[in-house]
């Protein structure tokens, strides 16, 4: 089986991104890896973008196969992202992808 690429992308507007970026850090993603089903993850910063309105990340996180990943999304998603959206609610756009790893 192949691992798949959980990957988030997420713009957050320049007044907030330092205080979004140190939650992501400390709070979120050591939520999402504390469910126990991503192997690792990453933060990125997105490079040669336009920054005026925003500064784009991506965040992605390894997971050993589909299964796992259906797992997180019908157990755990809804609850990380709603706590998410309250705290930055009107502040950052986001779009998810997922990938193979071939």
């Amino acid at each position: 089986m192949s691992n798949i690429l959980y990957n988030v992308t997420v713009k957050v507007e320049l007044a907030t991104h330092q205080e979004w970026l140190e939650w992501m850090k400390s709070i979120h993603i050591p939520d999402v890896m504390a469910t126990g089903l991503f192997l690792e993850h990453k933060i990125c910063r997105l490079l040669g973008v336009d920054e005026q309105d925003g500064i784009t990340y991506a965040i992605q996180y390894l997971c050993p196969n589909m299964e796992t990943f259906q797992q997180y999304q019908a157990e755990h998603a809804l609850r990380l992202q709603k706590d998410h959206q309250q705290r930055y609610e009107g502040k950052y756009v986001a779009f998810r992808t997922l990938m193979k790893v071939v």
